[in-house]
């Protein structure tokens, strides 16, 4: 009796809104009429769906987003991925404090045998650098070559002196050290551990075949597609380099060419994440396909001590221990500002300020999804137009600070005592 079902002819929006956070349906109705395409907000709140909204269009013809449609997410991949090696911690397969090369031998080879698990979910393992491993970024697309690429490779620091965001390499980490102790495909194990237990509506990393044609289509802004090109790139590289040598002369420590490094493998500009063959392959740094819907759920659970709905994955030690923030060491790389890292998981930032427990993970073009144990408030957008920034633009900041401060307004006390007595009165 607490949910109103929109109609709006001037943009399409659907779904279903608690009345006490339909100011996250405004914030979504402008995202909307703003920028190209489509997408989906979903929040949870103390165990409770309060927002389902999806709308706009999920291709470049028009075709309306559907409550079933789901949108390639980059990054926010890597709070799933994180996830599903927390499950096997909490088993005692996996140890965090434990070196990789315990599960994964081959992993010790050119100096990397003192690299523990908790050095690779904190992104500081030194291992961010993938356009010096691979020729091309078509090997995303083969899991074995990546493995075989990362375990010949020296890291670019030792383990903990510094920390590098991953952003492509971290999936591979986490997802061969996940396949080392369950000897089962890291595809399937999502589907086994998370989204089937939790009877989610889409949660894919390595998408079968049934699976594509519910994904929405990317859409690239042309601002996007200059600075994508090679050439570009390039020059941007090059100035980068310079400009970090300008300001180590001026005792400034940067180190801004590690962006290129971790982000810019060679043919990145002509790569496509929302194609059928690489969905249907698992890059778990950067291709998961979600519905917004199976986002939140995955936080709702974890903001809930490892339980929802009569469905308990994870034990509350070992929710606290990955949400736990873990210490910063040396020099930032690759990302110039502290991202506040628990284990794979970063802090959140909202446009209504930085809830200090919160935790999740963002993702290039504006999807994210996060959740926040204090409020038990989950939090999940995703999106296909993708912007021109690798830490991707503010739609989810905008749609989470509505959030929080809907969820804040609810918590209020004298509005509850309000609220109170308007019920009573009527």
């Amino acid at each position: 009796m607490y949910l109103n079902t929109l109609k709006d002819q001037s943009v399409h929006l659907d779904g279903w809104i608690h009345p006490d956070f339909l100011e996250v349906e405004r914030v979504l109705r402008r995202q909307l009429r703003s920028y190209p395409g489509g997408g989906a907000v979903c929040i949870y709140h103390r165990g409770e769906c309060v927002v389902d909204l999806w709308g706009g269009y999920r291709d470049g013809e028009g075709t309306l987003w559907q409550r079933d449609t789901m949108a390639p997410s980059f990054s926010t991949t890597k709070g799933v991925a994180a996830t599903l090696l927390h499950i096997f911690a909490d088993r005692g397969l996996i140890d965090y404090n434990t070196p990789v090369a315990e599960y994964w031998p081959e992993f010790a080879r050119a100096g990397k045998a003192k690299i523990t698990v908790r050095h690779v979910l904190s992104h500081q393992s030194g291992l961010y650098h993938i356009r010096q491993m691979i020729d091309s970024v078509d090997r995303l697309l083969d899991w074995n070559h990546m493995i075989e690429a990362i375990e010949q490779t020296r890291p670019v620091h030792p383990p903990g002196k510094r920390t590098g965001y991953h952003g492509l390499t971290f999936g591979f980490l986490v997802g061969e050290i996940i396949q080392r102790v369950t000897g089962k495909r890291f595809s399937k194990l999502v589907q086994s551990e998370i989204a089937r237990p939790l009877k989610m509506d889409g949660m894919f990393i390595g998408a079968p075949a049934r699976a594509i044609p519910r994904a929405a289509t990317l859409l690239w802004p042309d601002v996007t597609r200059r600075l994508a090109r090679s050439s570009v790139a390039g020059r941007l590289e090059v100035g980068a380099s310079r400009l970090s040598e300008l300001m180590r002369k001026f005792g400034l420590d940067s180190d801004l060419e590690s962006i290129f490094d971790a982000l810019a493998p060679r043919g990145v500009s002509d790569f496509d994440f929302g194609s059928p063959a690489t969905l249907r392959s698992a890059i778990p740094a950067a291709n998961g396909l979600f519905t917004a819907r199976s986002l939140a759920k995955m936080y709702a659970l974890l903001v809930n001590g490892g339980e929802f709905d009569g469905v308990r994955l994870l034990s509350k030690k070992a929710v606290e221990k990955a949400t736990t923030l873990q210490k910063r060491t040396g020099k930032l790389s690759v990302i110039p500002f502290d991202m506040r890292w628990r284990l794979g998981y970063h802090g959140v930032a909202t446009t209504r300020g930085f809830p200090p427990r919160a935790f999740g993970h963002f993702g290039f073009g504006g999807s994210g999804a996060w959740g926040d144990p204090q409020r038990e408030l989950a939090v999940a957008l995703i999106v296909n137009s993708g912007l021109g920034s690798p830490f991707g633009d503010l739609r989810t900041a905008r749609i989470s600070g509505a959030a929080l401060a809907c969820c804040n307004a609810r918590l209020d006390p004298v509005k509850l005592a309000q609220r109170a007595g308007e019920l009573v009165s009527t």
